[in-house]
């Protein structure tokens, strides 16, 4: 799978009390590891508009098929990719391995957002010079 490619440690707050990684901590790795293929993109996170107005990605789809445990100490490689893109929205892609050994696939989707004060979140096209800079990024 093309994307970006990166570990981490499952930290002793990452386990349930066998010491194995807790579903949660998969969904607390997807925004990590989505957050630093952005950087990577040079594609802020929360984008300040011209008027004031922040836009940003909510999610509003999130899934994780777990295969095999992971436990305290041990190393996890995530790589996270562009599966789609949509006229509004990006779905990632993510697989966990550990000494290559697959042990979770996910699924997160988030929206383009116009994050006005007071009101929901508007939904809003991808700009163009984003699109282009997630391409290399494409699973």
């Amino acid at each position: 799978m093309r994307g970006l490619s990166t570990r981490r440690r499952v930290e002793f707050r990452d386990t349930d009390a066998a010491g194995i990684a807790h579903f949660s901590a998969f969904f607390f790795w997807m925004e990590s590891v989505e957050h630093e293929l952005l950087r990577t993109a040079g594609v802020p996170v929360v984008d300040r508009g011209p008027d004031g107005i922040d836009a940003s990605w909510p999610r509003v789809s999130a899934s994780c098929d777990y295969m095999s445990a992971v436990r305290f100490g041990e190393e996890v490689s995530i790589t996270v990719a562009v599966a789609d893109v949509g006229r509004t929205s990006i779905t990632y892609s993510f697989l966990f391995e550990q000494a290559g050994r697959l042990v979770a696939k996910g699924r997160v989707v988030a929206v383009r957002c116009l994050m006005h004060p007071g009101r929901k979140p508007e939904a809003v096209l991808i700009p163009e010079h984003i699109l282009c800079r997630l391409e290399p990024f494409r699973g």
